[in-house]
């Protein structure tokens, strides 16, 4: 198994994700998640993507028609705090976020704390019980830590008895290296 980070969270998903399966990639980037969540969930499943850039749904819809992906989800030009408007409460199985840039886009376009913390409790109303919120916390560089230090201590605040929250880490990589975490709704 590779232990990159998107590897590592792609793993993850695969096992909770399942045919007929409502997903959300929050942070649809180059579509990587998007199309993983539309594999899984299927033909009876659906997929919302959401980004605030219009090169985000360029690239996804690019790369879902060139692996001829089921046509079983929407690319919203909208931001993820909104997903709300979106699905219904305690519909979704899996959400996903990549909290920074969109790599090989505008670094100046990076989520940010308030609305990331937004979203992610948004998030949490819509995910049914056994549904899973998986983050990719990218820090330091151009996105800095304000993001990553937020999101961190909003998770620890998270009630024990309704979420699991499990954090790990690349201990010995240089760099701040990316931070995944699994929160599955109990």
């Amino acid at each position: 198994m590779n232990y990159q980070i998107t590897q590592w969270c792609a793993h993850l998903i695969t096992q909770h994700v399942k045919e007929g399966d409502l997903c959300i990639d929050a942070t649809m980037g180059n579509g990587n998640d998007t199309l993983l969540l539309s594999r899984l969930c299927g033909k009876t499943g659906h997929v919302l993507a959401f980004d605030i850039q219009r090169l985000a749904l360029t690239h996804t819809k690019e790369r879902l028609e060139k692996e001829n992906a089921a046509h079983n989800y929407e690319l919203l030009l909208d931001s993820h705090v909104n997903m709300g408007n979106y699905a219904k409460p305690m519909s979704v199985s899996c959400i996903v976020f990549n909290f920074g840039y969109l790599p090989g886009g505008d670094h100046a376009l990076a989520t940010r704390p308030d609305s990331s913390i937004l979203a992610l409790e948004t998030s949490l109303s819509l995910l049914k019980k056994g549904g899973i919120l998986m983050l990719c916390i990218y820090s330091g560089g151009d996105s800095g830590f304000e993001e990553r230090d937020a999101i961190l201590a909003w998770l620890k605040e998270l009630d024990s008895r309704s979420y699991l929250v499990i954090k790990t880490d690349y201990y010995n990589r240089p760099n701040n290296p990316p931070i995944p975490v699994l929160v599955v709704k109990q």
